[in-house]
């Protein structure tokens, strides 16, 4: 016998988590996660970074809407802050004049910042590697673990159901709804929301439907040790324009990423020895530390429409099926926004006034982009 929802959530990751919160309140819902406990993938392996001068349009419009509720989220919703400031320096090398033009055009709150400014922010930046430097103030590093977790307690609080170990293994459409089977039982409902990353158009073809083109893309982080006297956590992010590399202080040592976009097919990802050693030699061009061992390493996957753009609304095609798939590695920092956009158009509602004012286009997002 299948259990019958309201709503049934694919996917237990951020991007699944926060629209079930927000939907919980006015809706009997379920999470099918296929893991043993949800944000196994993508979710737990973020640099986790709020970088609202970071991605398309869209994007950058979804990040300065969750703004507000990053700095103020919901009473009980976190028990210490979920985003603390850390500015962003993008250096400027001689090769990387044309990618400086092109941020420059597109971001906003930029300040040209001198050499000396750049190295004092980021102590072991070698001067006669950059060019000029441009700051981000407006940066911040998010607690993912926290954020996840407040929209997980969200759910249970408002009587969800997150039921793990749940992998989908087929998808019917009987009588008007959705029959999900997975090994932890068959759940029925109206409306299926398809929120499961890089799996998202496997989803769909289980559901019948033709895919929206999403890539999966590999994205490797190595751990670097530093010497207790540097003081890491007091530095600021920094990486070049060209995204050839990037260094992010987090528990008093250094997150080093290639900044590749490896295109894979969806997976338990893990690092490339070989991309991550190319990036560490780009890193040492640039900084003066030398990488001798490695504290630990990881990959996670960022997946991508093939306009760039995340997915967000109703099949045209098929009646009850929500698509929200293709963050593109954004979906921490765009989680507050999307989700919120997200279940008002569940419930049928306009577009919530303080993202729309940020210029979202909803076509931009509208999956009848691709039929």
């Amino acid at each position: 016998m299948s259990r019958s929802v309201d709503v049934i959530v694919i996917g237990g990751g951020i991007a699944g988590a926060s629209v079930a919160a927000r939907l919980a309140r006015d809706h009997k819902l379920v999470v099918l996660e296929m893991e043993d406990r949800p944000g196994y993938h993508s979710t737990g392996r973020s640099a986790a970074t709020y970088e609202p001068n970071y991605g398309p349009p869209s994007i950058r419009s979804l990040t300065r809407a969750s703004g507000d509720f990053f700095v103020a989220p919901p009473e009980s919703f976190a028990a210490s802050p979920l985003v603390s400031p850390r500015p962003t320096i993008f250096v400027i090398p001689e090769h990387q004049q044309r990618e400086a033009e092109a941020l420059l055009k597109t971001g906003v709150d930029f300040s040209a910042i001198s050499v000396a400014e750049a190295c004092r922010q980021f102590p072991p930046l070698r001067a006669d590697y950059v060019k000029e430097a441009l700051l981000d103030a407006t940066t911040a590093d998010i607690d993912v673990d926290l954020l996840h977790q407040g929209f997980l307690r969200m759910i249970k609080a408002e009587g969800g159901e997150i039921v793990c170990k749940a992998e989908v293994r087929a998808i019917a459409r009987r009588g008007g709804a959705w029959e999900v089977s997975t090994p932890a039982g068959s759940f029925t409902s109206a409306i299926l929301i398809n929120a499961a990353g890089a799996w998202g158009d496997e989803i769909a073809k289980l559901a019948g439907l033709a895919g929206v083109g999403l890539q999966p893309k590999r994205r490797s982080m190595a751990v670097v040790p530093v010497e207790a006297q540097m003081n890491v956590m007091a530095w600021s992010f920094v990486g070049d324009v060209g995204e050839t590399w990037y260094a992010k202080p987090s528990g008093g040592r250094l997150l080093v990423s290639p900044a590749e976009a490896e295109p894979v097919g969806p997976h338990d990802a893990y690092a490339d020895d070989m991309t991550l050693a190319e990036g560490i030699a780009r890193f040492q061009e640039a900084v003066d530390i030398e990488v001798t061992r490695l504290a630990g390493s990881w990959g996670g996957l960022r997946s991508f429409a093939p306009d760039g753009n995340p997915v967000c609304g109703f099949d045209s095609d098929a009646q009850g099926f929500f698509w929200l798939i293709g963050q593109g590695g954004y979906g921490i920092q765009t989680s507050p926004a999307l989700s919120e956009l997200a279940s008002a158009l569940v419930r049928h509602k306009a577009v919530p006034a303080h993202i729309e004012r940020e210029g979202l286009r909803l076509e931009d997002l509208s999956p009848a982009r691709f039929h």
